[in-house]
């Protein structure tokens, strides 16, 4: 049934109708994008399998005189010691990406800086560690090549198809920032062929971007929504030359120069197959390589001269000559200038003698060392410490 309702004002009139209550119908809206479709979530899915982070231990080397030849010399003069050798551990944290599936791995040359004794290990997405070796790099590029041993199968970024690199593109950065894995951050491509220069290095022909770069992505790949490869990062510039801090301002070696490099650093690896692998043996390594290696602390012979200087008795020891900060050595208390005169059951006169012993320990091995000062014309102090080998 329709009722009329007529109102006038002003010599207007209005009709209304009423009509029964109905209902109210919802106007249809659009389905929700389902975040798992989002162009980004589908490109990092595409790369991170072979995205890994990289932890490069090397030793880097020095002269210095013994510690105690200003004490010597107070007895002999002129007395002074040969130089020695001094060994610093140092970890380089950084990023990389596998290139080919037989497990050939693209970084910056700064993160796995060739050194002797460099140790690199790999970190896949899915936890999976593994060893890596050097087999090249370009210094001028920051561009290094390494290689997982004796694996493949692995997934890997193309270098076939590479990214347009368009200005205002959307670009993701993908790495180990700030050591913590798989992490990404993203932003646009900001600018291309910048020249730059940190810490008194040159970079050429760089790729910009205003997505997050941390310490830790250097080597990572910077991609596009469609998973190719823009290009490595390398830089983060936080002030200006001129010490002005910035905001969004980091740098990428472009794609083409990696695939350019990739194809130089295969034909050396494949030279390196086709030659015998020359590893060097422990033998060969420096004096005190086991004590230094699985206990953190440099030996040295004590020689007639020093002996006598120091007070301590002949022919007996070994001298304590650096510690390397949080080692199983320093945790224990041992410190430089003690001597070590014991390991397990056997006394000890030479770091030949020490290296034989300690040749046979492994990591976990629990060795007991005495150690302390036996003076010639004076009190002995000596302890023994139970040390466990990392």
């Amino acid at each position: 049934m329709t009722r009329f309702f007529v109102l006038a004002a002003n010599g207007v009139v209005f009709l209304a109708t009423a009509l029964f209550a109905q209902a109210p119908v919802p106007t249809p809206s659009a389905s929700p994008i389902d975040p798992a479709s989002e162009p980004t979530v589908l490109a990092v899915a595409k790369v991170m399998p072979a995205v890994v982070n990289i932890n490069a231990e090397r030793v880097v080397r020095r002269q210095a005189r013994d510690p105690f030849e200003d004490f010597a010399a107070q007895f002999f003069g002129n007395y002074r010691s040969e130089p020695r050798e001094i060994r610093q551990r140092l970890q380089n944290l950084g990023s990389g990406f596998i290139v080919d599936s037989a497990g050939y791995i693209v970084t910056n040359e700064h993160v796995v800086q060739r050194a002797a004794d460099l140790k690199i290990e790999v970190t896949t997405s899915d936890g999976k560690v593994y060893n890596a070796r050097y087999i090249t790099g370009d210094p001028k590029e920051d561009l290094a090549f390494i290689k997982i041993e004796g694996k493949s199968g692995f997934p890997f970024i193309s270098l076939d198809n590479l990214s347009r690199n368009l200005l205002g593109q959307t670009v993701i950065v993908v790495g180990n920032a700030v050591g913590y894995g798989s992490s990404i951050s993203r932003g646009v491509l900001s600018g291309i062929k910048r020249d730059i220069t940190i810490e008194n290095f040159d970079y050429k022909n760089l790729l910009q971007t205003d997505a997050a770069i941390n310490p830790g992505n250097s080597g990572g790949p910077v991609v596009d929504i469609s998973g190719r490869l823009v290009g490595v990062s390398s830089a983060k510039m936080a002030f200006t030359p001129q010490g002005v801090p910035t905001q969004g301002v980091g740098f990428a070696i472009p794609a083409e120069t990696v695939r350019e490099a990739v194809a130089e650093f295969k034909k050396v690896a494949e030279q390196q197959l086709a030659q015998p692998q020359q590893r060097p043996a422990d033998l060969n390594q420096p004096a005190a390589a086991f004590a230094d290696r699985l206990f953190g602390m440099q030996l040295q012979d004590l020689t007639p001269e020093l002996t006598a200087a120091l007070g301590l008795i002949p022919g007996r020891g070994v001298l304590v000559s650096a510690v390397e900060p949080g080692s199983p050595a320093d945790e224990a208390g041992i410190e430089r200038g003690l001597v070590i005169y014991r390991i397990g059951r056997h006394n000890v006169n030479s770091v030949k003698a020490v290296e034989d012993w300690l040749s046979r320990a492994q990591s976990g091995s629990r060795i007991e060392f005495v150690v302390g000062i036996a003076r010639n014309d004076g009190p002995r102090q000596l302890q023994t410490v139970s040390l466990t080998a990392r």
